[in-house]
């Protein structure tokens, strides 16, 4: 993809978020809630502001975060203490994506920068920026472009590897796609389809879309996969912008399910059910075999609903005021309400252990929660 189109990509997209944020009513102000269930912080630390699409993965018993600024570190899930801490020197686009030795971010510079136990290991640069944080596995790091180009490198000296470019795809969403794995295969979304490369090759194996392109123009019809997707065994489930809900079995690449519904968030859950917020934060839980709607929840509208995170009995949405909201997963009803900063929850709340969530706010908070 040209330049030009990259460019064109990105602006199509904000164009359509802006437009999305100035026709929504105010969010609907909160009830009080009579608490069915406990949690405790454990601990917190603070970074600068966190406003770019970041993911937190955790490894080997820490928990790893970016910030806007270029601070990447690792914390203790524990304790909170900080293992390690590394600057990039620039702020950053997108971050965060590590296997526990390796941490990759991407900065608005569109440079890949890896670090190695918070230390500068190398930098790549890239021809297009990114919004959707690398993935580092099998000692290599694999990054997706605006323009979804997926690039390999080998992580241990920074050598490109492959490219992989998909025709056909006029418009792109600058907005945090789909890269993870599945055994050997690596899985990323190229507009509403999941794609199975080889990560040796960036060879396709199998595709598989999760939805078809609606509208009467290039706008109308974007429908990327975003990202993070929720894995569970061999089903990969993820939402089309603006378009659908829908689950992969990618052992056999068959669509599971589809549903068509918007929103702009991605959807998360586990074995049983899929959760999700649509574009009013209308709250919807998915039976993860068929897609039938288990139960919705409208009590949180227009509140810039946070991905969700299963945790134990319930499921959990931040908001714009930084609230946690724990929801009954079998029911949808509210469990409890927790503050945290005050700020936006920017990241998908992320378990970390068995009844513990880390969560990060567009302030710089990192929370870790735990359900009594």
């Amino acid at each position: 993809m040209s330049a030009g189109l990259t460019r064109l990509a990105a602006l199509a997209a904000v164009i359509v978020l802006a437009a999305c944020a100035a026709d929504k009513p105010k969010p609907t102000p909160l009830t009080t809630v009579a608490p069915k269930m406990a949690a405790r912080v454990l601990w917190s630390a603070k970074v600068d502001a966190v406003t770019m699409p970041m993911s937190m993965v955790v490894r080997d018993g820490a928990v790893v975060v970016a910030a806007d600024d270029g601070s990447v570190l690792a914390l203790d899930v524990k304790s909170g203490a900080q293992r390690w801490r590394g600057q990039v020197g620039a702020k950053l686009s997108a971050g965060v994506g590590s296997d526990g030795r390796f941490a990759a971010v991407v900065t608005r510079d569109n440079e890949l920068v890896l670090l190695e136990l918070g230390q500068r290991k190398w930098s790549a640069r890239l021809d297009s920026s990114t919004s959707t944080a690398p993935l580092v596995a099998g000692e290599r790091v694999f990054v997706m472009g605006v323009d979804r180009v997926i690039h390999a490198f080998d992580a241990l000296d920074g050598r490109k590897i492959w490219t992989y470019q998909r025709p056909g795809e006029a418009l792109t969403l600058a907005q945090a796609g789909v890269i993870g794995s599945h055994k050997d295969t690596l899985v990323v979304g190229q507009g509403a389809a999941l794609v199975g490369l080889d990560p040796t090759k960036g060879t396709v194996r199998w595709e598989t879309a999760i939805t078809s392109p609606r509208g009467t123009n290039e706008v109308e019809r974007l429908n990327d996969l975003i990202g993070p997707a929720l894995r569970q065994g061999d089903v990969i489930c993820a939402r089309a912008f603006q378009t659908a809900v829908g689950c992969v079995n990618v052992s056999n690449a068959s669509l599971r399910w589809s549903r068509l519904v918007g929103g702009q968030r991605a959807v998360g859950g586990d074995a049983e059910l899929v959760f999700g917020a649509d574009a009013s934060d209308r709250v919807t839980a998915w039976r993860a075999s068929n897609g039938d709607t288990a139960w919705t929840n409208e009590s949180m509208l227009y509140r810039a609903l946070s991905a969700p995170v299963s945790l134990g009995r319930s499921v959990v949405f931040g908001d714009i005021e930084g609230q946690l909201h724990f929801l009954d997963r079998q029911t949808g009803e509210v469990l409890l309400r927790q503050p945290t900063d005050g700020s936006a929850i920017e990241a998908m709340p992320l378990g970390v252990d068995v009844g513990t969530i880390v969560v990060v706010t567009r302030g710089g908070g990192i929370f870790a929660l735990r359900v009594e």
